[in-house]
């Protein structure tokens, strides 16, 4: 008998879970009915045997830039076309070299080529059977590219998602593939760009962003109706009758729409708080659970963006969670002097300069994690102090990996000085 024949075989909550991941694009998209039809304009040109033009996408985390352009690209793969339409996306956020994305884009090509024609005819095309992860120069991985393109003709889309996460900001390799139809007969490739940052195209190089053209398409954030319409057709296909208590959708439709209208962080939210149902035998989501998952994902999250920040960017914080726990005002000067005790005791470390340290708060209230303001002192000018911080478990999120640094203590005083 196996450990897991104890488990249930069937969820008493969920039908099927998958709907609820960002990874399943549903056949209607609601509230993004006029970005589609933008979109579908632009996109319509195979139609006639042309080429699209390559377009821009911005906007926030979770407002429907990749399933819309996802959505599109499978829409586009079944219209009947002059040319055959072949919809490539690629995630740039771990493809995010130069190389890796034109080593991925030419396999693709050369899979799609050997299951149209066959194995037999493709060993006959001089091509290669693979292209390897690293090793080539630039310019054979284009000569290949190109050359895949022309044995068969067709209008190739490729949408880069978060597109601004390629080394050097993505301007290479988008001027790179924006070139490549001045070396096309047969086939034509056109680019969709998405990204998060509003100012990406101000950041190109000028001629970047003449090949590229300037259509753009702008994403706004979902509200909290918008996103219960979201939620509520999601669940009809992921949970059970009578499984959701009334209110959870709409409760985690609001707490999304308060950070962003964030429609990944809604659709987490609802399946975080059925899996919170289950693990605890019941049969219903409830408000409660809502609560927990809330308290669950920003605990996720928070643990996440701390895994990226620089040891003395952790230690600085470290010493703000120390200070506030103590009473202590959180000004920079004395954040600055008790991180420099921090270093003082721990002769393996360099303290870093007061300027870098001010770009750690600034990054720090940037990602949420704090909250600087500037505080005029009069003749003696202004100063930036940390009026919260948004996370309460701070310090045991930190704790783990700074335990093994030795913290001066906290001496109470209206200044709030340290003992040396």
């Amino acid at each position: 008998m196996s450990l897991f024949d104890s488990f249930p075989r069937e969820s008493q909550i969920f039908t099927c879970k998958e709907y609820l991941r960002h990874s399943y694009t549903p056949d209607k998209l609601l509230h993004r009915e006029e970005q589609i039809q933008q979109l579908a304009k632009i996109l319509a040109a195979p139609l006639r045997g042309e080429a699209p033009s390559n377009v821009l996408i911005y906007g926030k985390t979770g407002t429907g830039k990749t399933a819309v352009a996802r959505f599109l690209l499978r829409e586009l793969e079944l219209a009947r076309t002059p040319l055959r339409v072949v919809g490539i996306y690629l995630n740039c956020e771990n493809t995010n070299t130069q190389y890796r994305i034109l080593a991925k884009l030419t396999t693709f090509l050369l899979e799609d080529l050997k299951q149209r024609i066959g194995p037999f005819e493709f060993q006959t095309t001089g091509l290669p059977e693979r292209v390897p992860n690293t090793g080539w120069p630039t310019d054979q991985l284009l000569d290949t590219m190109v050359a895949t393109l022309e044995y068969e003709g067709k209008v190739v889309i490729v949408a880069l998602d978060e597109i601004d996460r390629v080394a050097g900001g993505g301007e290479d390799i988008l001027y790179k593939l924006s070139r490549l139809n001045s070396d096309l007969s047969r086939s034509r490739i056109s680019l969709i760009g998405i990204s998060n940052s509003a100012n990406f195209l101000e950041l190109l190089d000028p001629r970047v962003k003449s090949s590229l053209g300037e259509i753009q398409v702008v994403f706004p954030p979902y509200n909290a109706t918008q996103l219960k319409d979201i939620l509520e057709e999601r669940a009809r296909m992921s949970f059970r009758e009578g499984a959701l208590e009334e209110g959870v959708t709409a409760l985690c439709a609001a707490l999304a729409a308060q950070e962003h209208g964030d429609a990944r962080r809604a659709l987490d939210l609802l399946r975080t708080a059925g899996e919170v149902a289950e693990e605890k035998g019941c049969t219903r989501v409830e408000i409660s659970h809502v609560r927990e998952a809330s308290h669950r994902l920003q605990r996720s999250a928070m643990e996440e963006v701390l895994q990226t920040l620089p040891l003395h960017q952790k230690l600085v914080l470290l010493g703000i969670v120390t200070l506030k726990q103590n009473g202590c005002r959180l000004s920079f000067g004395e954040i600055y002097r008790y991180y420099q005790r921090i270093c003082e005791r721990n002769p393996e470390l360099s303290a870093v300069s007061p300027r870098t340290v001010k770009n750690y708060l600034d990054e720090l209230d940037m990602l949420g994690i704090i909250t600087t303001t500037v505080v005029s002192k009069g003749r003696g000018g202004r100063t930036t102090e940390v009026r919260d911080l948004t996370y309460p478990e701070m310090r045991e999120l930190l704790s783990e990996e700074m335990s093994r640094f030795e913290l001066p203590p906290v001496v109470e005083s209206k200044l709030c000085r340290f003992l040396a």
